[in-house]
Order: C-alpha cells, then sequence, then structure tokens
C-alpha cells in the first residue's frame, strides 16, 4: 500500500482509472482519500466516490459497461479487462443458440431500463453461461431503482477484483 499511497495523482489514475470501466473520474476522486491502510480499505473509497456521484453519472457509469455476449471481438471500446472477464464465463464462445437468447436478453433489458444489464462475471462461478442467462431473466423482473442499485453492487465487487488484480499481484 505505501507504493499507492505515494503515487502522484496522476500516476495514480494512470495505473486504476480503468478499474471502474471507462470512468477515470472514480480513480481521480478515490486518490483524494488516501492514504489507504490496505486492499479492502482503497476497495471502499472507490466504492464510496463512486456512490457520492449524481445519478446521470451513476448511469453513465453503467452504460459504460458492454453487452454480456454480444459485442465482444466487435467492440472496439471493450477493455481488455471485460474481454477476459466475459471470456472467462464462455461469452465469447457462445453457440448460435445461445447468442440469440443472449441477443434477447440483451435487448429487452436495455429496452426496460436504459442501460446494459451488468454482473461480476468472475463471481458466477461453474455453468457461467446458464446462471448469468437465469440472472437475467430474473432481473428483468425488476424496478429500474433496484436495478441501478444491483449494477452499482455489482461494479464495485467487479472493481474490487480488479483493484485486488492490480495492487496484489
Amino acid at each position: 500500500m505505501e507504493e499507492v499511497n505515494a503515487m502522484p495523482p496522476a500516476t495514480f489514475v494512470e495505473q486504476f482509472g480503468g478499474v471502474y470501466e471507462h470512468s477515470p473520474w472514480v480513480a481521480a476522486q478515490a486518490a483524494r482519500s488516501r492514504p489507504f491502510g490496505d486492499i479492502a480499505g482503497m476497495c471502499q473509497a472507490f466504492s464510496v466516490a463512486m456512490r457520492g456521484a449524481d445519478e446521470a453519472d451513476l448511469y453513465a457509469l453503467v452504460r459504460a459497461h458492454p453487452e454480456l455476449g454480444h459485442r465482444l471481438g466487435v467492440d472496439p471500446g471493450l477493455t481488455a479487462a471485460s474481454a477476459q472477464e466475459q471470456g472467462g464465463a464462455g461469452l465469447d464462445r457462445l453457440t448460435p443458440e445461445e447468442y440469440a437468447h443472449f441477443r434477447a436478453l440483451n435487448d429487452a433489458y436495455t429496452q426496460k431500463f436504459g442501460m446494459p444489464f451488468v454482473i461480476c462475471v468472475r463471481k458466477v462461478g461453474g455453468h457461467a453461461k446458464q446462471v448469468i442467462a437465469q440472472a437475467m431473466e430474473r432481473r428483468l423482473a425488476s424496478t429500474p431503482q433496484a436495478e441501478l442499485a444491483e449494477a452499482l453492487h455489482q461494479i464495485d465487487a467487479i472493481a474490487a477484483l480488479r483493484l485486488h488484480d492490480k495492487v496484489v499481484a
């Protein structure tokens, strides 16, 4: 943590700005909370920084995430971390039937909520494609407010794993 705490703000943002997908403002805000005592404190500072944003910025953060199983390989904005995470869940190897099912779920979700479905695919576990599709189906019954809260919870989980990878590795 000593090295992280000693980084100049610009270096900190350069190193951790991508932890929250295409949203370096979260890292810039979290940097102001240093020094961090440990990785848990750092994750908490990032979460507090994100949650301190206004609703428009929170929706923009969620919308910065790629659709699952859709744009992989053709989306020039797809980050290396997202590609690796989706690949680890098998979302880069969908059969034509699975792709059609994910496409329909993504379309329905985006139409209802105005944002992509977000889930921390690294925490899903075995049979990831099926578990993710079931979660999408279940969450389609949710409310917009509940879905924004759930998306932010999932984004925090994704970011915590990414921070751990960068700091502990």
